[in-house]
């Protein structure tokens, strides 16, 4: 396969995950992410394990599942999807950290384009056995059945043990990004040890010859035994940060009403000689469980108490998880007022939750022009960013901008690959701006003709495909 087709192939299943429900776009926990995810992406080019043609025709993008299953997945073209289910076992950033190393592995040794070749190449074998056994029982059944079915263990082992190499490559690969990039050569070991420890099925050695991935054991093992020889000091450690954005990545994930108030009990029923940095991840998704509940006054008292903890006081990234969820929680309860006084000054910061926050405050107390003109300059520089599209959309709507509205609208449909949708919105566009709707100009007019004739062009591409 070459990196395009690579590349179409993994555009195929992000278009799939996108429309799961399970999919999340959780801005806080995703830029948490991403601060482990770019400085992967610079060690693996350092490294060489990146090539020139891979790092322009790939995506590199990491999509949240707010699954709680303990999961992360590679899919070609460098698309991964990790859920939120994992980040809520790890107890330090380094530990993500693996587990996206070991992903961004698959992706960079081109695991699943290799795994295609490897089937391709015993296809004939496996006819030709398939032929030979079909001869045999003309004369012989059994024979002939024998055949067949040995010709078929053999494909299905052959593919089992190539998997394993793979998980082992990625491991090893994946371990050398992860020390270059800073991160913990610790964190590999401590988080197998989680995957072991939470899985239904013990890795006792049985039938080790029929599994997918290597034994857990083993590769704890091998880990612990390259942590030994690692330079430099140990770097991995609980953080407040860490540990707030875990009780976020809880909160969000919790499935159901029942799982909510389990958060919401945990913060009621706190003991004077919890640590402070269980207590402040304890209160934060209490509060953000008490918000979903619609609790508000439970929701501002939990705030509070989190604000006051001299712990959060005196941490850069507590004071700042605070004073979001305060400005989340008062939005929520539908006073942006009070949600703006929370936010605060945020005109010169480049994170993506405090724009997203701001925007959503600013829109609903009057600043919506402004919204319009900070948000048009960061989606010119991040095109697929479907949530900030949908906010744009929003602003130009409340000023009374139907065409740019609808337009800022397809192009969030776009950024999440529903070309068909998106052509739709275009069409509407297009429709409106000629009757001279409100906010067609010449040079609107002109966007939307040529962002149709594209997604056109996208949409019989895919076609083909088909």
């Amino acid at each position: 396969m070459t990196t395009s087709q690579e590349r179409r192939l993994g555009d195929r299943v992000a278009r799939e995950m996108y429309r799961d429900l399970d999919y999340v776009d959780d801005p806080v926990i995703a830029e948490y992410v991403q601060g482990l995810w770019q400085p992967l992406l610079d060690a693996a080019r350092a490294r060489g394990e990146l090539s020139a043609e891979m790092d322009q025709r790939y995506a590199w993008q990491v999509l949240l599942g707010k699954d709680r299953m303990i999961n992360a997945f590679a899919v070609p073209g460098g698309w991964l999807g990790l859920q939120l289910g994992l980040i809520n076992v790890t107890t330090s950033r380094d530990e993500i950290a693996s587990v996206l190393a070991h992903e961004l592995s698959h992706v960079t040794q081109r695991h699943i384009s290799r795994i295609m070749a490897q089937e391709s190449r015993q296809a004939p074998l496996v006819l030709v056995g398939m032929l030979l056994g079909m001869l045999a029982m003309s004369r012989n059944p059994e024979a002939g059945n024998a055949v067949i079915t040995s010709t078929q263990a053999m494909s299905a082992q052959s593919g089992l043990n190539f998997s394993r190499d793979m998980e082992r490559e990625a491991d090893r690969i994946g371990y050398g990004v992860a020390v270059q990039a800073g991160f913990d050569p610790r964190s590999f070991a401590s988080m197998f040890e989680k995957l072991q420890q939470a899985s239904r099925h013990t890795d006792n050695a049985s039938f080790p010859y029929l599994r997918t991935h290597p034994l857990n054991t083993e590769r704890i093992a091998d880990m612990q035994s390259r942590a030994q020889f690692a330079a430099g000091p140990a770097t991995a450690r609980a953080t407040l940060e860490h540990a707030l954005v875990v009780a976020r990545s809880r909160a969000v994930s919790a499935p159901g009403v029942d799982e909510v108030r389990v958060l919401l009990t945990e913060a009621g029923t706190l003991q004077p000689s919890t640590p402070p940095t269980r207590r402040a991840a304890i209160l934060y998704a209490g509060a953000l469980a008490a918000a979903r509940l619609r609790d508000f006054e439970r929701a501002d008292a939990l705030v509070q108490q989190l604000r006051a903890m001299p712990q959060v006081q005196a941490d850069p990234a507590g004071t700042r998880f605070a004073r979001l969820l305060a400005t989340e929680v008062a939005l929520l309860a539908g006073q942006p007022a009070r949600a703006q006084a929370a936010l605060g000054d945020v005109a010169g910061t480049n994170s993506r939750a405090e724009l997203l926050l701001w925007a959503q405050v600013r829109t609903a107390t009057g600043g919506a022009s402004d919204v319009a003109q900070r948000l048009q300059s960061w989606v010119a520089l991040n095109k697929r960013d479907a949530t900030a599209w949908q906010m744009l959309s929003a602003a130009y709507g409340v000023q009374g901008l139907q065409v740019r509205a609808v337009r800022a609208d397809a192009e969030a449909r776009a950024a999440q690959m529903d070309f068909s949708a998106a052509l739709d919105r275009f069409r509407a566009a297009q429709d409106l701006a000629r009757r001279g709707g409100p906010g067609a100009d010449y040079i609107e007019s002109s966007i939307i003709d040529s962002r149709t004739r594209e997604v056109q062009s996208l949409l019989r591409e895919q076609a083909l495909e088909r």
